[in-house]
């Protein structure tokens, strides 16, 4: 499974063309309780003069259109892909799963929600059933170490744990892998890291460069 990072309706659509089976963005709420997908806890108002505004202290009306809801995206995108979701406001959280849940049952069993708290994801788990789950986190942040991490993972079903490239190896992918925990890796930008994640067994990739990322697949693959 591979990801690629967009922030924009023509980036999504671009990259699923260039062959990528899931997107990824964060997920923010509006001050009138609406959930836009934007990267930046802030966004730029139409005249310059006026800067910047905070995505939460704003209302839906007020932020530009190309400033996407997870239900734009399924309108716009369709529904084949997985689609990673990382939950920067954890009442953005229900707004997510019921725009996948309106776009299809199979989109619901797509969409990974991902968040650097065990603990919300495991009140998540308890709340939705149909939905994949993704820790994201740091080996430096297992305060216990990576085994008993996955030994909670897996009896709490979390599906994943996400970390930067430079965290990874092929035995901490084994022994996540061990405890039925799927292993992703994000900020793989250049085909070396590319490579150095497939080699090691992960089971997604997160970057912004689509073009190397389905090159370094396919070598891999091929």
């Amino acid at each position: 499974m591979a990801h690629a990072a967009a922030n924009s309706l023509a980036a999504f659509e671009t990259a699923l063309a260039m062959g990528a089976t899931g997107l990824e963005s964060d997920a923010r709420s509006t001050a009138d309780g609406l959930v836009v997908l934007h990267h930046d806890s802030r966004f730029r108002q139409p005249l310059p003069r006026l800067g910047t505004r905070k995505v939460r202290a704003a209302r839906r009306a007020d932020i530009p259109a190309t400033v996407l809801s997870p239900e734009d995206l399924y309108d716009s995108c369709g529904t084949d892909f997985e689609f990673s979701v990382d939950i920067k406001d954890p009442d953005a959280a229900p707004g997510v799963v019921a725009a996948a849940r309106r776009a299809g049952a199979e989109s619901a069993r797509r969409l990974w929600l991902c968040s650097g708290s065990v603990r919300s994801l495991e009140e998540w788990r308890e709340r939705w059933s149909d939905v994949r789950l993704v820790l994201s986190t740091r080996r430096r942040r297992m305060e216990h170490g990576p085994e008993r991490l996955a030994a909670r993972l897996a009896r709490n079903r979390i599906d994943a744990v996400n970390m930067p490239h430079a965290d990874w190896t092929g035995g901490t992918a084994a022994l996540f892998h061990r405890f039925g925990v799927l292993a992703f890796g994000w900020d793989a930008h250049h085909d070396r890291t590319l490579g150095e994640l497939l080699d090691a067994g992960l089971d997604a990739v997160y970057s912004d460069h689509v073009d190397r990322m389905m090159s370094a697949i396919a070598a891999y693959y091929g």
